[in-house]
């Protein structure tokens, strides 16, 4: 009889993940940690608080005018400003693209996109789904993980054109858990498309928690298995989001490949307006993130270098919503869709199929 063989040995397997402590450059109390540095110009740090302000009054208007009947469901961004702004400052609009999902209002403000044009998307007309000339924003996609295959391809595309643009596409960490993910970030690597996967792992995917979606201790421990580096770190912190996503572009630029970056933050309302998170999410844990605000953080920052105060910030709020009302005010003003529309916008040309269902359609009016 054959000896039975020996069970294999722990040295035989590779070393458990440990988690990663995420890069912090700000702290929660807006002083920065030890020998840190901001890494932004007070211009730059500037204009990114106000793109996260932009971001978090666009939140308040749009759950206003849903809960009015007036809107129909619309993702909040509120908890995730610091993450969306701080990749977007790293990005260069005229070169650089944006591949969103359906929270990246202010990464796609800043891209060159026109308020009024999100407002009028977000009111149902299908002409706010059109990207104004020379933005370089993808439309808004709903369903999970479906524009992450499609940023590949661009950034492939634009490697392959010797263009010098580098691609930042954006999703969750349910999204994360889906094929598409996967198989975007292995093709990626293969080829090294100078895109920047950025994971926003905000706790939840709608109702499940991040625990029970993976095994993983650490979602951008993945990254090393696509044959790229993967960094995580403190999607509340501005600065940090904005350090690491400089170094990936950098890295993207000089024909390194892909990054993933997993910004942890948190989800302090409903994953949509269809959704009752009370029914699921800790008090404690919304209280904790409370305290880790991402704009509350910048301002605290910006008032014990001398640029920041009450007045100010009032003021500020005043102009935003002011900005925020007239980007719906022109979007409710534009010419009302007639059944003709839902035929256009499908190709650059219409196709005889289109055609043909088109005017059996509208002839029958």
């Amino acid at each position: 009889m054959a000896a039975k063989s020996s069970p294999p040995t722990s040295a035989q397997f590779l070393p458990d993940a440990k988690p990663v402590a995420p890069v912090s450059v700000l702290a929660e109390t807006g002083k920065l940690n030890r020998g840190a540095k901001p890494g932004m110009t007070k211009t730059a740090v500037l204009e990114a608080l106000r793109l996260m302000m932009l971001g978090r009054a666009f939140d308040t208007k749009c759950l206003s005018l849903q809960r009015q009947g007036k809107l129909g469901t619309f993702a909040p961004i509120f908890g995730q400003e610091a993450t969306l702004v701080g990749t977007a400052m790293a990005l260069d609009p005229a070169h650089d693209w944006v591949v969103p999902q359906y929270r990246e209002l202010p990464a796609i403000i800043r891209q060159g996109q026109p308020m009024e044009r999100i407002a009028l998307y977000r009111q149902g007309h299908p002409d706010g789904g059109i990207i104004a000339e020379g933005v370089n924003v993808m439309a808004t996609q709903v369903s999970l993980a479906a524009q992450i295959p499609h940023a590949v391809g661009l950034a492939w595309g634009l490697k392959m054109q010797n263009r010098p643009g580098v691609v930042a596409v954006y999703f969750g960490d349910g999204a994360s858990s889906e094929g598409d993910f996967h198989e975007s970030c292995n093709l990626a690597g293969v080829v090294e498309a100078p895109v920047i996967f950025v994971l926003q792992n905000n706790g939840w995917a709608i109702s499940t928690p991040r625990d029970i979606q993976s095994g993983a201790t650490d979602l951008a421990a993945r990254a090393p298995g696509y044959g790229f580096p993967g960094v995580s770190v403190d999607g509340n912190d501005l600065f940090a989001v904005h350090k690491v996503t400089a170094e990936a572009v950098t890295r993207a630029r000089a024909g390194l490949g892909p990054t993933l970056i997993e910004a942890h933050c948190f989800r302090m309302g409903p994953h949509t307006t269809a959704d009752d998170p009370t029914r699921y999410v800790d008090p404690a844990d919304l209280e904790r993130w409370a305290k880790r605000d991402p704009i509350d953080r910048v301002q605290k920052y910006l008032a014990a270098e001398g640029n920041w105060d009450k007045a100010t910030e009032e003021t500020w709020e005043q102009d935003i919503a002011a900005e925020v009302e007239a980007a719906f005010e022109a979007a409710s003003a534009h010419p009302r869709a007639g059944p003709e529309a839902i035929y256009e916008h499908v190709y650059a040309e219409p196709t005889p199929t289109i055609i043909r269902q088109r005017d059996a359609h509208l002839g029958g009016q």
